[in-house]
């Protein structure tokens, strides 16, 4: 007897098995499931497949999300250990790493997470040539060198999350000390994602207005209005979230989620995001920081070049040294 099935659908095309818009998020800890409900959720793509070692955990958010499948346009989610579930990305999320700990600088995880990402990599690109890879995992900037340099992959294509983040909280505490909102707010934080990052006062404006021309004290020590105070919180603020939760993770996914759109439509927006920044503002080394990129579906296609004045391109090549001498005596 048929079954239900055969008796209610008539076959008339094969099934098209290879998926257009595929996501792999490697990491299903806080960060990557923050990255996976905000990629679902902007509708982004139409396979995600997360992979991670702690297959109990994996199974239970993969089955939470299966579940919600009936207010999303995600058809396929699947999950396991196997990176041969990861085959064909357009994309490849990666967010494993040891979390960082309330009082740790992401710089000290370094050495921790580099092993993490030579477990991982290899097999990524194998499974997945093509592939854009976006490194979340801290320290971002330091761990995308890692990548790329392990990826074998185009320079263009290793991307990492950098400053995307710290730019929105530098626009959020901006819009909060005005009473505007964030997208009306233009300002760029760039350098390392972290205690070194490089907060551009010469280019914050408001509807073309530079605050500098209204106030050249800006973003100073003498500055009466203690504008600076606002970068101080965009540094301090991933250790206050760690502090009273434990970890940070809706911000960083939803940043995440609209890089990914930037991609993976080829929207061309520019983003504050960790590049190879060699040969720019007299830096030397072969470090990764944030600087404004152009992202497309072939990764970062172009980089604006910023007018910096000269403390900024200063603090700029102070980032650069920081990293460096960490980077410097990585073995990977």
């Amino acid at each position: 007897m048929a079954s239900v099935k055969e008796q209610l659908i008539e076959n008339v095309s094969p099934d098209e098995t290879v998926s257009q818009r595929k996501i792999t998020i490697i990491g299903s800890g806080a960060v990557g499931m923050a990255c996976a409900i905000s990629v679902l959720l902007k509708d982004l793509t139409d396979e995600l497949a997360l992979i991670d070692v702690v297959e109990e955990k994996l199974k239970g958010e993969t089955m939470d999300l299966q579940h919600g499948s009936l207010f999303l346009n995600t058809r396929k989610i699947i999950s396991g250990k196997d990176y041969a579930l990861s085959a064909n990305s357009k994309l490849v999320i990666v967010t494993a790493g040891a979390r960082q700990q309330e009082g740790e600088t992401r710089l000290s995880l370094v050495q921790r997470n580099v092993n993490i990402m030579k477990s991982i990599i290899p097999s990524v690109v194998q499974h997945s040539p093509q592939c854009n890879i976006l490194v979340v995992s801290n320290p971002v900037d330091v761990l995308t060198y890692v990548v790329w340099k392990i990826s074998g992959l185009p320079v263009a294509r290793v991307i990492g999350s950098g400053c995307n983040l710290d730019s929105a909280r530098f626009r959020y505490l901006i819009g909060e000390k005005l009473g505007i909102h964030p997208t009306s707010c233009h300002g760029w934080v760039l350098g390392e994602h972290g205690d070194s990052s490089v907060p551009i006062w010469s280019g914050v404006n408001i509807a073309g207005v530079p605050l500098k021309v209204l106030n050249p004290q800006l973003g100073t020590d003498s500055d009466k209005e203690k504008w600076k105070h606002i970068h101080k919180q965009v540094v301090q603020s991933a250790y206050e979230v760690i502090k009273l939760k434990g970890y940070t993770s809706w911000a960083i996914g939803l940043s995440v989620a609209d890089m990914s759109a930037t991609i993976l439509k080829n929207l061309r927006r520019v983003h504050p995001v960790s590049t190879i920044i060699k040969g720019l503002y007299g830096i030397k080394e072969e470090v990764f920081l944030s600087v404004p990129c152009v992202l497309g579906q072939g990764g970062v296609s172009d980089i604006v070049k910023v007018k910096l004045n000269s403390e900024e391109e200063n603090l700029l090549k102070k980032s650069a040294d920081t990293l460096w001498n960490v980077q410097k005596d990585l073995s990977i």
